[in-house]
């Protein structure tokens, strides 16, 4: 339960009994049993079935016999190699997992030690290779009984082929993470080795599906925000006590204050304007944010969002346009929206006076700004002039930064000067972005 909480699942005391009854009905004889008890008490949602996967395979390992031993030769990949291809072609997922222990341990070890240092998975299949066993596979499935011979069968069976050899691959990582948390314990290995959900991904370090799995939390995420805008509205309408007001009404019941007078506020949205940088690795960020404000506009009177890489633009009607195809958004900024001038590298300092110069009737004092960015100019001058003059005329700013704190101020970052004209905060991966709106944006 621990390893799951320290990956973000919100397992409480419900669930926990919960898995307590499921787990002491199923019995423990039974591993696939246990763990879809466990996943059917623990989980809520999709999503976090991969990661609860690799912890559960950490905790409750398979009990393999003896593997063969291997003395690293061409005669012994290539005769598991094609143990691998009947294993394949059989779709025997008992023999696929034993021939993912032997191979993690005859050509998954590394170091100098009497068995080994460490067992690593990449080792393993780039020795292994089992993608290219792929056309051995096929022949065999043709070549079995019954076999269909129509053309259009040939892409399904390819892509049955490739999910068995992706299983495989996945059964190889799982037994190089047990092997290896024999040795240094499952509770480490399974915080750093094994990947958490989309939402708690750095930003900075997410990969393309990463950041597809992510855009797909897009609405989910807005939902919860936006019921939690409205529930701080909700309270923030009911106004202030009025304490003069108050003492006043208390005469007429001995100077008790029996019924307060509030000072209650006018209904006003705020209007939210986004400043992103999208160059490099932190335009996974900024679009994501893009997307998530967006799917919000209903919260504020008016969203204008700005781009820039070392020019500034308004990309509010593209990402209205882009939320038919949110993983397209990022390419049809860059090629529609004028984001660079002589060259293509990020220029805080120039995209900011540029905003502050042709876009200041954005700003007023209803409007709260949001910068996103690394704050990495290149060398180049950061002008913080024209980030006063902004913070100036609008009612609130606030930087989110994807870097850790301690990298700030290292190379050619200028966070710590920005800080100190405006509130930055660091927002690493969806899960804090989503805490952070909530708690930043005004009611």
């Amino acid at each position: 339960m621990a390893a799951l909480r320290a990956h973000g699942f919100g397992i409480g005391t419900g669930e926990t009994v919960d898995a307590g009854h499921a787990v002491e009905a199923v019995g423990f004889t039974d591993r696939e049993r246990v763990r879809e008890a466990l996943a059917a008490t623990l989980l809520h949602g999709e999503g976090q079935r991969p990661v609860f996967d690799r912890v559960f395979d950490l905790y409750f390992p398979l009990g393999h016999s003896a593997a063969e031993t291997y003395t690293n030769t061409t005669a012994d990949l290539a005769a598991l190699r094609d143990r691998l291809a009947d294993a394949l072609t059989a779709g025997d997922g008992a023999a696929l997992d034993r021939l993912a222990a032997e191979a993690v341990g005859g050509f998954g070890g590394y170091g100098s030690g009497p068995r080994s240092d460490g067992w690593s998975s990449y080792q393993t299949l780039s020795r292994l290779r089992p993608e290219t066993l792929l056309a051995r596979v096929r022949e065999r499935l043709r070549a079995a009984p019954g076999a269909e011979e129509p053309e259009f069968t040939e892409r399904l069976l390819d892509d049955e082929i490739r999910r068995r050899i992706e299983e495989f691959r996945e059964r190889v990582a799982t037994e190089a993470r047990r092997r290896v948390a024999e040795r240094q314990g499952r509770d480490a290995v399974a915080r750093r080795a094994v990947a958490g959900t989309a939402d708690t991904v750095d930003f900075l370090l997410a990969g393309r599906a990463q950041l597809d799995e992510l855009r797909r939390t897009v609405r989910p995420l807005a939902r919860k925000l936006a019921t939690r805008l409205a529930a701080r509205r909700r309270r923030a309408s009911r106004g202030e006590i009025d304490l003069r007001r108050t003492l006043r009404r208390s005469l007429s019941t001995g100077g008790v204050p029996v019924r307060p007078v509030l000072r209650r506020r006018p209904p006003r949205r705020p209007e939210l304007v986004l400043l992103c940088d999208v160059s490099g690795s932190v335009a996974g960020f900024a679009q994501f944010t893009m997307l998530l404000v967006q799917a919000l506009h209903d919260q504020f009177s008016r969203v204008r969002v700005f781009a820039f890489v070392n020019r500034v633009d308004e990309v509010t009607g593209l990402i209205a346009r882009g939320s038919a195809d949110p993983a397209g958004l990022g390419d049809r900024i860059l090629a529609e929206a004028e984001l660079t001038g002589w060259h293509g590298q990020s220029d805080y300092g120039t995209a900011l006076g540029e905003f502050a110069d042709r876009y200041a009737e954005a700003l007023g004092p209803r409007t709260v700004v949001f910068v996103l960015g690394d704050a990495r100019t290149n060398g180049s001058d950061p002008n913080l002039t024209a980030l006063r003059r902004i913070a100036d005329r609008a009612r609130r700013i606030h930087w989110l930064n994807p870097e850790q704190p301690s990298l700030w101020g290292t190379g050619d970052s200028v966070a710590p000067a920005y800080a100190d004209l405006v509130e930055m905060r660091p927002c690493r991966n969806a899960r804090q972005l989503g805490a952070l709106i909530g708690r930043l944006l005004p009611v």
